[in-house]
């Protein structure tokens, strides 16, 4: 079994994070205002969903 070697290991993650390439500013605002709007656009049509089902529901059963 292999001897773990701490500063190997710091050096290895160090070599590993200068390969990333990280989003620029505006790559991550834009990403982070789809998110957004998607996630809005989510819950608008679940809640469209289920007031469509509930209508139905009350329609159907008479319940609620």
């Amino acid at each position: 079994m292999a001897k773990f070697d701490p500063a190997q290991h710091v050096r290895d993650v160090r070599s590993e994070v200068a390969k990333v390439t990280w989003p620029s500013r505006k790559e991550t605002l834009i990403t982070t205002g789809l998110v957004l709007a998607m996630s809005a656009l989510a819950a608008v049509f679940f809640l469209v969903a289920d007031q469509i089902i509930a209508f139905a529901m009350r329609g159907l059963f008479g319940l609620g």
